[in-house]
């Protein structure tokens, strides 16, 4: 049997055919999205068509992991009122910071959702919908989430015709109830992706409508949330969805085999951590555009600090994440500086000694999540004659970007996490400085897996699961990974802890 994962990321649409029994990967597509922080889902219906292209067809089951946050707002009829925004579309910061004051304080928010909602949540930019575009916030019947639109048009989902997908695919919308869900047949999410949202509570599983219709202004219906390893639908059931041949790559006809099982899908971290099969202890460190540090755990975070978003997973357990603005950029903007690539710095950086000769950065250059400080600077501290050299700046720039991360990570041992084992994932993972200085400065063993798509992994084996009916996931071997291990260099962190306290009041 073959399945498929989709990953719908921020900037593109990949498609991964997989072996149901083991995960070996059979075949891959990919797709780009429009660059914005607003999209119009059409956008992403037509990149999965195209990625999908001789892949979906062969699949007995599809799931559909997205990227979180992502508001898309549909009318009575199931058509798009107006283009999603995004999880970096920041707009509604200060609808967030209203809505924390006028429900009950931090607090509250992270007793009763596991969060405290930040401008990327979905429930800010419903309250910014309200404030700043009032006509299609009255016109708002119901909201979804990335994932959930496009499960739910691959199920044969959608309006009968019109709306902003005109001339795309068409076919029957799903009846809705009046009690804020979804009945089956409609949309359908999971417990994860909607962890995200600011209006669910990962403790208990259950949407929070009235905190929806406060940011909102009025009652809006949502998708039932699924079990975990559910199948949540199969074209079969209904008119399967029609395509145009036109700029899809694909002939006229039908995409799905006949008998497909859909899985609930879920958020995009949710995926990797299932594509990595973590296992307690385990917590992830990528290093991307921005940086996330995330664990499974089997108790719910409350972090009334807001530093900790307390999600759900999609296997009944919790994902305690921390999210950092700097990362990989600030490798990449280092390496500018000194006239060389990132393999150059690396190269610099493992030529230095720990510490880089004394300078301590603080990675803040754009702004900074984890410490809230959204108008901070980098900051470089001591410099002198003696220690002014490439090879030390090159491992100051490595050393902060871990040291950030580890800070981050320390965050998640509230949360029922026991750091046992790290695994380094994202683009900064390809640095072999980057691999090598991270056991001293997590103080843990590190296992980097090899590169591969492993949000599209994760929801190609919530599908199998879906296949299999079993009650938890296939058990599929673990990709090749490198593991690295060293001596604690517990004065980096320090360093970085006391630059990082002493700039507290500069932003």
């Amino acid at each position: 049997m073959l399945v498929a994962g989709v990953d719908s990321s921020t900037q593109s649409t990949k498609v991964l055919l997989c072996d149901a029994d083991d995960g070996t990967v059979l075949g891959r597509g990919s797709a780009p999205h429009p660059g914005g922080t607003e999209t119009d889902p059409a956008a992403w219906w037509a990149a999965l068509l195209t990625a999908g292209a001789g892949l979906l067809d062969r699949a007995a089951a599809i799931g559909v992991a997205g990227q979180q946050h992502g508001m898309i707002v549909l009318d009575e009829d199931g058509r798009v009122i107006r283009p999603a925004l995004l999880w970096n579309d920041l707009r509604s910061a200060a609808a967030a910071t209203e809505l924390i004051a006028e429900l009950g304080g931090a607090s509250w928010w992270a007793d009763t959702t596991g969060s405290v909602p930040t401008a990327s949540f979905t429930v800010t930019k419903l309250r910014w919908l309200a404030e700043h575009e009032p006509a299609n916030a009255e016109r708002t019947a119901s909201v979804l989430l990335p994932h959930d639109w496009l499960t739910w048009r691959l199920g044969g989902g959608g309006p009968v015709s019109g709306g902003p997908a005109a001339g795309g695919p068409v076919a029957d919308g799903g009846a809705m109830t009046d009690g804020g869900a979804m009945t089956d047949g409609g949309p359908v999410t999971d417990r994860g992706d909607a962890s995200g949202t600011g209006y669910f509570s990962p403790a208990t599983g259950e949407w929070l409508p009235d905190v929806a219709a406060a940011a909102l202004g009025h009652p809006v219906k949502l998708p039932r949330v699924a079990r975990p390893g559910e199948v949540v639908g199969s074209p079969a059931a209904r008119r399967r969805a029609r395509v145009s041949s036109a700029g899809t790559g694909l002939s006229a006809g039908t995409i799905l085999s006949a008998g497909t099982v859909l899985s609930a899908g879920t958020g995009d971290n949710m995926g990797a951590a299932l594509g990595l099969g973590l296992q307690p202890g385990d917590v992830v460190i990528s290093i991307g555009t921005s940086g996330t540090a995330f664990a499974v755990s089997e108790v719910p975070a409350a972090d009334p600090s807001g530093a900790v978003a307390g999600f759900a997973d999609a296997t009944g357990r919790f994902l305690p994440l921390v999210c950092t603005i700097n990362a990989a950029l600030v490798l990449s903007a280092t390496a500018t500086m000194l006239g060389t690539d990132n393999d150059g710095l690396s190269a610099l950086a493992l030529a230095a000694e720990a510490g880089a000769g004394g300078l301590t950065l603080l990675p803040y250059l754009d702004g900074e999540r984890t410490p809230d400080r959204p108008g901070a600077t980098g900051v470089l501290r001591g410099l002198t004659t003696r220690n002014a050299t490439s090879q030390n700046l090159a491992r100051a720039a490595v050393e902060a970007v871990l040291a950030s991360l580890a800070d981050a990570a320390g965050h998640l041992a509230g949360c029922g996490v026991d750091q046992r084992r790290v695994l380094l994932t994202g683009g900064g993972a390809r640095s072999e400085a980057v691999c090598r200085l991270a056991p001293g400065i997590f103080g843990a063993p590190v296992c980097v897996p090899e590169p591969d798509e492993y949000v599209a992994i994760g929801a190609a084996r919530q599908a199998a699961w879906a296949l299999a009916g079993t009650a938890a996931p296939p058990r599929w071997p673990g990709r090749p990974a490198a593991e690295y291990t060293g001596r604690p260099e517990p004065g980096v962190r320090e360093r970085h802890a006391a630059l990082r306290e002493d700039t507290a009041g500069w932003s």
